[in-house]
Parts: C-alpha cells; sequence; structure tokens
C-alpha cells in the first residue's frame, strides 16, 4: 500500500478539521495559481513554509517530494527563458535568454513550491478516508469523491501488476533496444496493463455490489467542529483575503 507517513503526527495541523483543511487548501491555491506579483507569491510561500513548521514534518522527507516536482521545473528553466520573447538579459552562443522568460520561470517556480507546500501541510496531515469522508461533508460529488478513493487505492495494485509483468519479460531474456521487437514488447506490456486494469476493477465493482454496494459510502463517524478549528479556519481564510487585496486590491475598490 501507499504509505502515508506525513498523516501520523500529533500536531496543531494533523487535530484540525479536515473540513477546514481542505477548504483553505483549494482557495489558498487558486490564489496563488492566478497571482502574477512576487509580494503576493512571496506571502503565499511563507504562509505554507509556517504550515509546514507547525505541521511538525520531516524536513527531509518533505524535501524529497519537493525533489519530484523541481526536477519537472528544471525543464521549465532550460528551455522557457530561451524560448519566452522579450528583452535580451544574457546570451549563451547563439541562445539567447529573455528577461520576461526568466521571470516567468522565476512565477512557475515559487507558485509550484508553494502550492505543493500548502498540500503538504494541509491535504497530507490527513489520511486518505479521511479526506473523502470530508469530501462529503463539504458536498463534493459522491462520484468524483469515489472516483479520487480509488484512483489512489488502485495506485499501487496497477504498480504490482507493472513490476510482475516486467519481471516475466526479463525472465524471457528481453532487453530492450531501439529496435521494432523492443517497440512492439512496450505496446504489448501497455496493452496489457490496461486490459488486466479493466478486468481488476470489474471484479471489484462485482464485489462492491455482491456486498450492497448503491453509490454511496456510509460513514459511522462524523466530524466535530471545535472553537480551534473555527479560529484558525478564520484567520487562515482572513491571510488569504489578504492576499487577494494585495494582488487585485485596486481592481476590487
Amino acid at each position: 500500500m501507499i504509505r502515508e507517513g506525513f498523516s501520523l503526527g500529533h500536531s496543531f495541523i494533523h487535530r484540525l478539521d479536515p473540513r477546514v483543511k481542505l477548504v483553505i487548501a483549494i482557495l489558498f491555491s487558486i490564489v496563488v495559481a492566478v497571482a502574477d506579483r512576487f509580494t503576493v507569491l512571496l506571502s503565499g510561500l511563507l504562509f505554507s513554509l509556517v504550515l509546514i513548521a507547525m505541521a511538525r514534518l520531516k524536513i527531509r522527507e518533505v524535501f524529497y517530494r519537493l525533489l519530484v516536482v523541481n526536477g519537472f521545473i528544471l525543464l521549465l528553466w532550460i528551455f522557457l527563458p530561451f524560448t519566452f520573447p522579450g528583452d535580451t538579459l544574457f546570451s549563451i552562443g547563439r541562445l539567447t535568454a529573455s528577461r520576461e522568460g526568466v521571470i516567468y520561470s522565476l512565477l512557475i517556480t515559487i507558485k509550484s513550491n508553494t502550492i505543493i507546500l500548502s498540500c503538504i501541510a494541509l491535504i497530507a496531515t490527513s489520511s486518505i478516508t479521511t479526506l473523502v469522508h470530508a469530501m462529503r461533508h463539504l458536498y463534493i460529488p459522491d462520484k468524483l469523491a469515489h472516483l479520487f478513493f480509488f484512483c489512489y487505492r488502485y495506485i499501487h495494485v496497477i504498480y504490482l501488476e507493472y513490476t510482475r509483468l516486467v519481471n516475466a519479460m526479463r525472465i524471457r531474456c528481453f532487453e530492450p533496444k531501439t529496435n521494432t521487437h523492443t517497440y512492439r514488447t512496450y505496446a504489448y506490456l501497455v496493452a496489457m496493463l490496461l486490459l488486466k486494469s479493466y478486468d481488476r476493477s470489474e471484479r471489484v465493482y462485482n464485489a462492491m455490489l455482491c456486498r450492497g454496494f448503491k453509490g454511496k459510502f456510509w460513514m459511522l463517524d462524523h466530524f466535530s467542529l471545535k472553537g480551534s478549528d473555527l479560529i484558525s479556519g478564520t484567520v487562515m481564510l482572513l491571510y488569504i483575503v489578504g492576499l487577494v487585496f494585495l494582488q487585485w486590491g485596486k481592481t476590487i475598490l
């Protein structure tokens, strides 16, 4: 199974009502995603770092998560400054980097890291079942909540099936090369993975029907909104509103 290491903790963020965390994470991510002022984004980054500190998460584990994200962002830094139109900032041989391209890449970097850090602090500190429960309390459509839950649940199962197929290929002395046989073999691998995934989904669905599933998961325990949850949610919401006014204050007024 996929490990939910960040959800194991006793910090204030871990004890916060998951409904509050989910709403704050969504609103904060939207504001950061559409903002384009560095003052707003740096304030948002500070907010995310404070949440990480309050959650008392292991810095090494958080850093590893950021490495995955920034590995993709590194590709943007390689190509975007040299392909984005604008004033010349510096040149490397025949390649010319624009000032606008560098700024745009920096905006994407800050936005991505800010959103990932906030989601780690607010979303990853709750288990998947708790998040699905919170989604139902927030009246998110059941089908969307179920899709989210099953995608998360069966990623590990599909990965194990992929590993089994790859091991079967290696036992048969398959060595990937740049030829038609390799391309055909990988095409068969993808096709078999899709077929087995579909077959597994049919068996799981039939098993759920046999157990009386009618499109709804019934919850035995329900959340209780405490005073500390309301105060914390209000403070974080006011901070997000402050970011909105910092970004679009003149337009709103």
